[in-house]
Protein backbone atom coordinates (compact mmCIF):
# COMPACT_ATOMS: atom_id res chain seq x y z
CA UNK A 1 0.00 0.00 0.00
CA UNK A 2 2.71 2.38 1.03
CA UNK A 3 4.49 1.90 -2.42
CA UNK A 4 1.18 2.36 -3.99
CA UNK A 5 0.83 5.44 -2.29
CA UNK A 6 4.82 6.48 -3.11
CA UNK A 7 4.28 5.55 -7.28
CA UNK A 8 1.56 7.92 -6.86
CA UNK A 9 3.01 10.21 -5.66
CA UNK A 10 5.77 10.23 -8.06
CA UNK A 11 3.53 10.38 -10.97
CA UNK A 12 1.48 12.91 -9.69
CA UNK A 13 4.62 15.05 -9.40
CA UNK A 14 6.32 14.10 -12.72
CA UNK A 15 2.56 15.03 -14.04
CA UNK A 16 2.68 18.72 -12.46
CA UNK A 17 6.24 18.77 -13.48
CA UNK A 18 5.39 18.37 -17.08
CA UNK A 19 2.54 20.73 -16.78
CA UNK A 20 4.42 23.67 -15.61
CA UNK A 21 7.05 22.94 -18.12
CA UNK A 22 4.92 22.78 -21.20
CA UNK A 23 3.27 25.95 -19.73
CA UNK A 24 6.81 28.03 -19.28
CA UNK A 25 7.98 26.35 -22.63
CA UNK A 26 4.66 28.24 -24.46
CA UNK A 27 4.84 31.31 -22.73
CA UNK A 28 8.50 31.87 -23.56
CA UNK A 29 7.80 30.32 -27.34
CA UNK A 30 4.92 33.55 -27.09
CA UNK A 31 7.63 36.25 -25.89
CA UNK A 32 9.89 35.48 -28.64
CA UNK A 33 7.13 35.04 -31.20
CA UNK A 34 6.27 38.33 -29.62
CA UNK A 35 10.27 39.71 -29.88
CA UNK A 36 9.89 38.86 -33.47
CA UNK A 37 7.38 40.62 -34.34
CA UNK A 38 8.81 43.86 -32.93
CA UNK A 39 6.94 46.86 -31.99
CA UNK A 40 6.35 50.08 -32.82
CA UNK A 41 8.10 53.08 -32.41
CA UNK A 42 6.10 56.29 -33.24
CA UNK A 43 8.03 59.84 -33.89
CA UNK A 44 6.13 62.77 -34.35
CA UNK A 45 6.79 65.85 -35.55
CA UNK A 46 5.03 69.33 -35.12
CA UNK A 47 5.20 72.20 -37.72
CA UNK A 48 3.67 75.30 -38.27
CA UNK A 49 3.42 78.25 -41.01
CA UNK A 50 1.98 81.28 -40.58
CA UNK A 51 -0.05 82.50 -43.51
CA UNK A 52 0.74 85.83 -44.87
CA UNK A 53 -0.96 88.40 -47.22
CA UNK A 54 -1.25 86.54 -50.92
CA UNK A 55 -1.02 82.88 -50.66
CA UNK A 56 2.37 83.65 -48.90
CA UNK A 57 3.39 80.92 -45.80
CA UNK A 58 6.50 81.61 -43.69
CA UNK A 59 7.59 78.80 -41.16
CA UNK A 60 7.25 79.82 -37.61
CA UNK A 61 10.89 79.21 -36.91
CA UNK A 62 11.80 81.76 -39.66
CA UNK A 63 9.31 84.65 -38.09
CA UNK A 64 9.67 86.47 -34.43
CA UNK A 65 5.89 87.89 -34.40
CA UNK A 66 2.40 86.74 -35.08
CA UNK A 67 -0.01 89.35 -35.05
CA UNK A 68 -3.69 89.18 -34.48
CA UNK A 69 -5.82 88.08 -37.17
CA UNK A 70 -3.30 86.29 -39.10
CA UNK A 71 -3.41 82.11 -38.94
CA UNK A 72 -1.33 79.81 -38.46
CA UNK A 73 -1.36 76.08 -39.78
CA UNK A 74 0.04 73.37 -37.52
CA UNK A 75 0.97 69.70 -39.01
CA UNK A 76 1.40 66.97 -37.17
CA UNK A 77 3.24 64.17 -38.41
CA UNK A 78 3.44 60.65 -37.19
CA UNK A 79 5.86 58.28 -38.37
CA UNK A 80 6.53 54.68 -37.33
CA UNK A 81 9.81 53.70 -37.64
CA UNK A 82 9.08 50.34 -35.60
CA UNK A 83 8.76 47.30 -37.16
CA UNK A 84 5.40 46.33 -35.91
CA UNK A 85 1.66 48.19 -36.41
CA UNK A 86 0.96 51.03 -34.05
CA UNK A 87 -2.85 50.03 -32.38
CA UNK A 88 -5.66 52.78 -31.72
CA UNK A 89 -2.89 55.27 -32.65
CA UNK A 90 -3.69 58.87 -31.46
CA UNK A 91 -2.34 62.50 -31.88
CA UNK A 92 -3.56 65.75 -29.90
CA UNK A 93 -2.38 69.06 -31.14
CA UNK A 94 -2.77 71.95 -28.75
CA UNK A 95 -4.73 75.50 -29.55
CA UNK A 96 -2.21 77.57 -27.95
CA UNK A 97 -3.42 80.45 -25.96
CA UNK A 98 -4.36 83.85 -27.57
CA UNK A 99 -5.61 81.43 -30.94
CA UNK A 100 -8.63 80.59 -31.95
CA UNK A 101 -9.14 77.36 -33.73
CA UNK A 102 -10.95 78.18 -37.41
CA UNK A 103 -13.97 75.81 -37.51
CA UNK A 104 -13.83 72.76 -40.04
CA UNK A 105 -10.29 73.05 -40.62
CA UNK A 106 -9.15 69.88 -38.95
CA UNK A 107 -7.73 67.50 -41.51
CA UNK A 108 -5.89 63.97 -41.73
CA UNK A 109 -4.95 61.15 -43.69
CA UNK A 110 -6.53 57.85 -43.62
CA UNK A 111 -9.67 56.93 -40.92
CA UNK A 112 -9.54 59.34 -38.23
CA UNK A 113 -12.14 60.89 -36.29
CA UNK A 114 -11.31 64.50 -35.14
CA UNK A 115 -12.34 65.33 -31.67
CA UNK A 116 -12.14 68.62 -29.27
CA UNK A 117 -11.31 69.03 -25.97
CA UNK A 118 -12.58 72.57 -23.97
CA UNK A 119 -10.93 71.47 -20.65
CA UNK A 120 -7.00 70.87 -21.34
CA UNK A 121 -7.39 67.25 -22.42
CA UNK A 122 -9.32 65.70 -19.57
CA UNK A 123 -12.62 64.91 -22.00
CA UNK A 124 -13.40 65.00 -25.58
CA UNK A 125 -15.98 64.91 -28.15
CA UNK A 126 -16.91 65.52 -31.41
CA UNK A 127 -18.53 68.68 -31.09
CA UNK A 128 -17.72 69.71 -27.00
CA UNK A 129 -21.39 70.91 -25.34
CA UNK A 130 -21.44 73.77 -22.54
CA UNK A 131 -24.93 74.60 -20.44
CA UNK A 132 -26.42 77.81 -21.54
CA UNK A 133 -29.04 79.57 -18.78
CA UNK A 134 -32.22 80.18 -21.03
CA UNK A 135 -34.26 83.31 -20.47
CA UNK A 136 -36.70 81.28 -19.16
CA UNK A 137 -33.82 80.68 -16.21
CA UNK A 138 -33.98 76.59 -17.30
CA UNK A 139 -30.17 75.43 -18.58
CA UNK A 140 -29.58 74.05 -22.10
CA UNK A 141 -26.64 72.38 -23.50
CA UNK A 142 -25.04 74.33 -26.64
CA UNK A 143 -22.32 73.33 -28.97
CA UNK A 144 -19.82 75.28 -27.38
CA UNK A 145 -18.10 78.29 -29.43
CA UNK A 146 -14.59 77.59 -30.81
CA UNK A 147 -13.03 80.31 -28.85
CA UNK A 148 -13.12 77.51 -25.73
CA UNK A 149 -11.21 74.98 -27.57
CA UNK A 150 -8.09 73.76 -26.15
CA UNK A 151 -7.00 70.37 -27.86
CA UNK A 152 -7.56 68.64 -31.14
CA UNK A 153 -7.33 64.56 -31.49
CA UNK A 154 -6.88 62.43 -34.15
CA UNK A 155 -8.25 58.84 -33.47
CA UNK A 156 -7.15 56.37 -36.29
CA UNK A 157 -9.16 53.08 -36.41
CA UNK A 158 -6.46 51.63 -38.68
CA UNK A 159 -3.34 50.68 -37.21
CA UNK A 160 -0.55 53.23 -38.43
CA UNK A 161 2.01 50.04 -39.73
CA UNK A 162 5.60 49.78 -39.47
CA UNK A 163 7.30 52.47 -42.12
CA UNK A 164 4.36 54.64 -42.91
CA UNK A 165 3.39 57.64 -41.75
CA UNK A 166 0.02 60.40 -41.00
CA UNK A 167 -0.34 63.90 -41.63
CA UNK A 168 -2.95 65.48 -39.48
CA UNK A 169 -3.67 69.50 -39.36
CA UNK A 170 -5.53 72.41 -38.23
CA UNK A 171 -5.50 76.11 -38.41
CA UNK A 172 -6.00 78.60 -35.41
CA UNK A 173 -6.55 82.32 -35.60
CA UNK A 174 -4.55 84.88 -33.52
CA UNK A 175 -6.68 86.62 -31.17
Amino acid sequence: MMKLKRKMRVLVLAALSLIVLSGAAAFAQHQLARAERGRPEVKVLLTGAIERGAGETVPVEKTSTVNPGEILQWTITSQNDGSAPAREYKAVGQIPRGTMLIAGSATADGAATVVYSIDNGKTYATEPLVEEKQPDGSVKLVPAPTSMYTQVRYEWSDPLAGGSKLNASYKVRVK
